[in-house]
């Protein structure tokens, strides 16, 4: 029996997830960055995340053409971030404070975390593509809390 599309998401609307932005530099030069809550760790040795991009769109296609990407984990009040990165306007970046990494990619200034990662491979899955990432550079800070996703709406971790 299948599951039918809006059951799907409703359910999956009761999974709490953090909100990434992935940021990188193409190989032309050009910044590409893109709103990813669905993100994962995959191993420890070697250290692994995933994420995963829609099929056909222009995330899919900067992964395809970057070697290196950044997984910026947003704080609480950074919610503005993650709409502009998710929006379609045409720099993303306009606004944004950001440095380059070691990789190249994009770091945003006040993440609760960052992970530099090589792509390592790439694996399509339905309308959607997995990009396994190695990380090369994982850095955190101790302070501030993270920007959640739950039930079509963003959240912040009370207490």
């Amino acid at each position: 029996m299948a599951v039918a599309n809006a059951d799907f998401r409703r359910v999956m609307g009761h999974f709490a997830t953090g909100i990434t932005v992935v940021t990188a530099t193409l190989p032309e030069g050009k910044r590409f960055g893109f709103t990813v809550n669905a993100f994962s760790s995959v191993s420890l040795n070697p250290p692994l995340v995933l994420i995963c991009v829609v099929n056909g769109g222009e995330a899919e296609a900067s992964m395809a053409a970057a070697e290196h990407f950044a997984v910026n984990i947003l704080a609480d009040d950074q919610e503005n971030l993650s709409r502009q990165f998710s929006s379609r306007v045409p720099d993303r970046y306009e606004g944004v404070q950001a440095k380059p990494g070691a990789s190249g990619a994009p770091l945003l200034s006040g993440c609760i975390g960052y992970l530099e990662c090589r792509k390592a491979a790439a694996h399509p899955a339905g309308d959607h593509t997995i990009i396994v990432g190695e990380v090369l550079i994982a850095e955190a800070r101790d302070e501030g809390l993270p920007l959640l996703y739950f039930r079509s709406g963003y959240r912040k971790v009370s207490g």
